[in-house]
């Protein structure tokens, strides 16, 4: 059985993805902007009236977590800013915030890169 390719998330550098935009407004709440591209999405845009881009609320530990997100810290750096910041209220730290960028990474956020 072949071994799956395992990351170790807390070992690894998040960028922000080229694909993507994002706004911060004056009190530091940012909004990630998803162009809907593809035939299905511009058929949608004129049946259903589906806008071209989708604006994304980032909010409260989320929010926290995309703006410590600069390309040099490892995810184990941001945790110790997040336990700074929020304390007991981010935990379970670790399994909550692997969680967080790997959706942020499957949903092309984010590029995961080796330290």
């Amino acid at each position: 059985m072949a071994k799956k390719d395992e990351k170790n998330y807390l070992d690894l550098i998040p960028v922000h993805s080229d694909k993507i935009t994002f706004e911060t407004d004056e009190n530091g709440q940012v909004t990630i902007l998803v162009e809907n591209k593809g035939i299905i999405n511009r058929i949608m845009q004129k049946l259903a009236k589906k806008p071209k881009i989708t604006q994304i609320d980032l909010q409260g530990q989320g929010n926290f977590v995309w703006l410590c997100i600069d390309g040099k810290k490892t995810v184990f750096d941001i945790a110790a800013e997040v336990k700074a910041e929020f304390g007991e209220e981010a935990e379970p730290l670790y399994d909550r915030l692997v969680t967080y960028m790997h959706t942020l990474e499957s949903c092309g956020f984010v590029v995961m890169k080796k330290n």
